[in-house]
C-alpha cells in the first residue's frame, strides 16, 4: 500500500470511528459526511431493535428443519448462482475476500472462495444455514442490501456490532422474475484492505444470477431490450420473458428500469399491448427474421430496439376449458360453440374479460383475441 493509500485509510478508519463515538455511543448528531445515510438508517435500526454496539454476536444457525424447508425453497436460486459463484470466487481467490448467497430473510444458502475454515470469523458467516439478518447480526452488508434493496459497501468499524468490524464486505439484492427480492449476494473479507471497487463487482455478478434465474423459467418468448444505438446481446440487455398468449411472464431489473408498468409481485398481469405501441403478434413474428432487431414504440413515445428469440424451453401448456354439447343445436360447428361459451362466460362475469378467462381456463388475452375476430 503506497502512503497515499495508507493516509487516506487511516483518514477513513477515523471518520468511521468519530461517527460510532457520536451515534452509537453518545446518540448524538453525527459529523457531517461521516457514514452513508444508509448506514446511519441501518445503525437507528439496530438501535431501535434494543441491540447494543458492545453485546456479543452468537451468529445463529436456524434449526435443521428450517435449514431443510430454506433449501428446499431456493433450490432454483442456488441452481441458477452456481456457476457465477464460482466464476466470482477465482476471481476474488487473491485477495481474501469470498462469496456468500443468501435467502431474503438474510440466511446463508451457498457459499464460494478461498474460506479459511480455521479461523472462526470466517466459519462463522459461511455455514449454510445461519441467519445474517440484520436484527441477528446488526448493519452487515447483507442486512444493509435486504432492507435498503441496493448495491452497498460495508468497511470496518461501519458495521454495527465492534465484535464484526474485522469485516469488510459489498452486497447487492437479488430480485426473481416477478421484481420480488429473493436473496442477496454478499462479497467479504476480513482484516483486508477496503476494495470499494468489489461494490461494482457484486453488482454485476447479481445482475447475472436475476438474469439466469429469469433464463430457467418456462417461457416462449424472449425479448432483448436496449435503447438505439446499443449493441443487443450483452448483459445491459433489458429481458422479457413472455407466454404464448403475449403476456409478460417475468423481467430483469434492467428492463424494469427500461419500461414502466411491468408487472410485479401482488398486481395483475401484463400484456404486452399493454406496454409496446404496436401488435404483439408483431413481437412473434419477429422470430422468422433471426438476429434482426425491430425498431419498437412505447406507449411513453420513447422507442426501444427489441430483439425476438425463441424460449429456451417450451412454454407449459394452457389450461383448456371442457367443452360441453352445443348449446345450440346439433349443426353449430365447434368454432361457434366455443365463441358462445366466451361470450356466455363474459355475460356471466358482467363483462370482466379477466373473470371470464379463469373461469374457461384460458388467457385474457386470447379472450380478447377471440371476440376480435370479425363473425
Amino acid at each position: 500500500m503506497s502512503s497515499l493509500d495508507a493516509t487516506h485509510s487511516a483518514l477513513r478508519l477515523t471518520r468511521i470511528a468519530q461517527a460510532r463515538r457520536a451515534l452509537l455511543l453518545e446518540r448524538g448528531a453525527l459529523p457531517d459526511d461521516s457514514i452513508a445515510p444508509w448506514i446511519e438508517r441501518s445503525w437507528q435500526r439496530c438501535l431501535s431493535l434494543g441491540l447494543a454496539p458492545q453485546e456479543p454476536v452468537a451468529f445463529d444457525l436456524i434449526s435443521r428443519q428450517r435449514v431443510r424447508q430454506t433449501e428446499d425453497a431456493n433450490q432454483r436460486l442456488v441452481r441458477s448462482a452456481r456457476p457465477i459463484l464460482e466464476q466470482l470466487g477465482r476471481a476474488i481467490a487473491n485477495t481474501r475476500y469470498f462469496a456468500i448467497l443468501t435467502n431474503a430473510e438474510g440466511v446463508v444458502v451457498d457459499v464460494d472462495g478461498a474460506i479459511d475454515r480455521s479461523d472462526r470469523r470466517a466459519d462463522n458467516i459461511t455455514r449454510i444455514g445461519t441467519d445474517l439478518s440484520e436484527s441477528s447480526v446488526g448493519t452487515t452488508a447483507i442486512g444493509a442490501a435486504l432492507c435498503e434493496q441496493q448495491v452497498v459497501w460495508l468497511h470496518r468499524g461501519e458495521h454495527f456490532f465492534s465484535a464484526t468490524s474485522h469485516y469488510s464486505c459489498a452486497g447487492a439484492p437479488l430480485f426473481g422474475p416477478d421484481g420480488a427480492c429473493i436473496g442477496m449476494l454478499d462479497l467479504t473479507g476480513i482484516d483486508a484492505p477496503e476494495r470499494s471497487e468489489l461494490r461494482h463487482m457484486v453488482s454485476q455478478s447479481a445482475q447475472k444470477i436475476e438474469n439466469a434465474l429469469l433464463l430457467a423459467q418456462r417461457h416462449r418468448l424472449l425479448l432483448r431490450l436496449n435503447w438505439p444505438g446499443a449493441t443487443l446481446g450483452s448483459e445491459a440487455d433489458g429481458l422479457l420473458c413472455v407466454d404464448a398468449d403475449g403476456w409478460i411472464t417475468g423481467a430483469n431489473q434492467t428492463a424494469r428500469q427500461m419500461v414502466p408498468n411491468l408487472p410485479r409481485p401482488g398486481t395483475s398481469g401484463v400484456h404486452l399491448s399493454e406496454v409496446f405501441g404496436v401488435a404483439y403478434e408483431m413481437l412473434f413474428d419477429g422470430l422468422h427474421r433471426p438476429g434482426s432487431a425491430l425498431d419498437i414504440p412505447l406507449w411513453s413515445g420513447l422507442r426501444l430496439q427489441v430483439l425476438p428469440l425463441a424460449g429456451s424451453r417450451e412454454a407449459m401448456p394452457a389450461q383448456t376449458a371442457m367443452l360441453p354439447r352445443s348449446p345450440a343445436g346439433p349443426g353449430l360447428a365447434l368454432k361457434d360453440v366455443e365463441m358462445t361459451l366466451i361470450h356466455r362466460a363474459v355475460a356471466q362475469a358482467r363483462g370482466n374479460v379477466a373473470e371470464a378467462a379463469r373461469a374457461l381456463g384460458i388467457s385474457r388475452a386470447t379472450v380478447y383475441r377471440k371476440l376480435a375476430r370479425p363473425k
